[in-house]
């Protein structure tokens, strides 16, 4: 690798591994993959994908006043936003981590 001052990789620090690709590289004896291009487009619409699925995402809802009172108060005492706490109980739901008890 050129170690040049100004390339923000001149002072990375390579892995075992990375050093082995980076030495085939400089003798010609690493190649790549026949569907190269194919495997990239598949990796870049995972990555797309992963993206989208991990931003927030913003709703509208409707629940009764003294619920939200209820919900203010024990994210006050939490020393948390509100919204953090309402975002935390709707994930730990959807990752079946909380039940739903519907009385």
């Amino acid at each position: 690798m050129n170690n040049n001052s100004g390339s923000p990789f001149s002072k990375l620090s390579l892995d075992e591994e990375e050093k082995l690709i980076e030495e085939l590289i400089k003798r010609e004896e690493f190649s790549e993959l026949p569907d190269f291009d194919d495997t990239k487009k598949i990796l870049e619409e995972a990555a797309k994908q992963y993206i989208q699925l991990n931003t927030s995402k913003r709703v509208t809802i409707r629940i009764k006043q003294k619920d939200l009172i209820k919900v203010k108060a024990r994210a006050k005492r939490n020393n948390i936003p509100y919204q953090t706490l309402l975002g935390a109980v709707i994930h730990d739901f959807a990752e079946e981590r909380r039940e739903l008890n519907i009385k």
